[in-house]
């Protein structure tokens, strides 16, 4: 397996190679030279694997051997041992023929859990065989940097830096991030929005000359193609629960860096007979506003009850727009650079690619409030607000569908103190390993959205 950059400027690499790189060297993202396919045979034996077995039969085509596979096994096995749910992502049926895949039983309590529980594993394996050190430098809108930080924090070869917009994120979610232990852990809290920390990180990773000799910079965002990887196997768990072989699936995503959808499109194109992907979106509304109306650009950023859309820039909708472009990347790249500047739109024939697999919709948090009240009323089952998102979304853009709908449940409602409490109901308690997640000591250093301050801070450390 070898992978090539979405801006076509740099050697065709390895899976170890990308592992440890994240963002291309030429400013792009790097996606599988060929992507593997699997077929109506291989969904009929893989009916009856564990989730772990599934992910291993996924995710060895994209690792090709880098790392043996009784190891990958041993990493998968270790990675979701913790998750409090015997099926890991258990389906919840909410409506007819409506499903919750809860994706927030992994340790910190979100989906980017499992991702990253596994790319710390990942990057440790390899470090060890290299002798290597490395910084690893990551910016979140909420619920990335503390599975990054427990992924990663107990590795000898990290030091791990995760850049957070201040005031910007849930009190639980800051506090998952600023209470973590640990000499090679440091969170920064940006004077900014999310879309400023993305800012930052992408222009450290394009100058490393601040880091000390023999030091790169690795990624935990979706900019690094593992974390994409991971997220493809339970599209496909899900997918064989609600009879994948008999019927198409469609799928609702919470949206904000377009890495979880975007897992599900390749799931599509490897052979996963999915109908619908509705993109879900808050009032930051940019990928709503191109899937419905052709027209990308970006607006003023508002702070809303689920912070982790809160993004304007989702990097990894590069990597789609590198297969709408057919591969052609001196297009994307010019593309890209007017990006910002100007409304771009793409061809009515691009167009009609789009809408004949993605819907969307830009849910307010008014409406969101109401979801989670109403889901509760009819059902029992609480919802985060990006769940509520994705609920109200599928609603509207399934509404006619006869086949089985799947929303993305991204989040646990306890993250969301002040969304829940919006909505007339109470306040839901952290579980138990995180009860006394208020009392614990924060550590936290604000900074302003200003490069030369974050990465003067940084070699201050190292």
């Amino acid at each position: 397996m070898e992978y090539i950059s979405t801006r076509g400027g740099c050697p065709e690499q390895n899976f170890e190679q990308v592992l440890l790189t994240g963002l291309a060297p030429d400013g792009g993202l790097f996606v599988p030279k060929d992507l593997p396919k699997f077929t109506v045979g291989h969904l009929q034996k893989w009916q009856s694997l564990s989730y772990t077995e599934l992910a291993l039969e996924i995710i060895e085509p994209f690792v090709d051997g880098a790392i043996p596979s009784n190891e990958l096994k041993k990493i998968l096995d270790e990675s979701y041992a913790d998750f409090a749910h015997p099926d890991i992502a258990p389906l919840t049926e909410i409506g007819e023929r409506e499903y919750l895949l809860e994706l927030f039983h992994g340790p910190t309590l979100a989906f980017k859990d499992f991702a990253l529980q596994v790319l710390g594993r990942l990057l440790d394996y390899v470090l060890e065989r290299r002798k290597q050190r490395v910084v690893i430098m990551g910016a979140t809108s909420g619920d990335t940097g503390s599975a990054a930080l427990e992924g990663c924090r107990h590795s000898d070869h990290v030091d791990i830096f995760i850049l957070h917009p201040h005031q910007r994120v849930s009190e639980v979610q800051r506090r998952q991030m600023t209470t973590v232990p640990g000499d090679n852990v440091f969170n920064l809290a940006i004077e900014g929005n999310f879309d400023d920390c993305q800012r930052l990180v992408k222009a450290a990773f394009a100058d490393q000359s601040f880091l000390p000799e023999g030091r790169q910079l690795v990624a935990v965002n979706s900019i690094n193609w593992a974390r994409i990887m991971m997220q493809i196997v339970y599209y496909v768990w899900a997918s064989l629960r609600l009879g994948a072989l008999e019927s198409k699936v469609s799928f609702s995503v919470p949206t904000g860096n377009f890495g979880d959808i975007y897992a599900g499109y390749l799931a599509k194109h490897m052979g996963l007979p999915i109908d619908r992907l509705v993109v879900a979106t808050n009032k930051n509304d940019i990928l709503h506003r191109f899937i419905a109306h052709n027209e990308y650009a970006v607006s003023e950023l508002s702070p809303t009850f689920s912070p982790s859309m809160d993004i304007l820039v989702s990097s990894n909708f590069e990597r789609y727009l590198f297969e709408l472009f057919n591969r052609d990347a001196r297009q994307l790249g010019e593309f890209m650079n007017r990006f910002g500047s100007e409304t771009l739109s793409v061809s009515d024939e691009q167009y009609r690619r789009i809408r004949a697999e993605f819907d969307s919709a830009s849910v307010d948090d008014e409406t969101t409030c109401q979801v989670i009240a109403e889901v509760f009323a009819a059902t029992g089952q609480l919802l985060d607000p990006h769940t509520a998102v994705g609920v109200k979304a599928a609603r509207e853009c399934l509404a006619d569908s006869a086949n089985p709908k799947v929303v993305l449940a991204t989040a646990h409602p306890a993250k969301f103190s002040a969304a829940i409490t919006a909505a007339g109901l109470d306040s839901p308690a952290l579980p138990a390993h995180l009860s006394d997640l208020m009392e614990r000591e924060e550590r936290v250093t604000v900074l302003p959205d200003d490069l030369s301050a974050v990465t003067a801070y940084m070699q201050e450390q190292l």
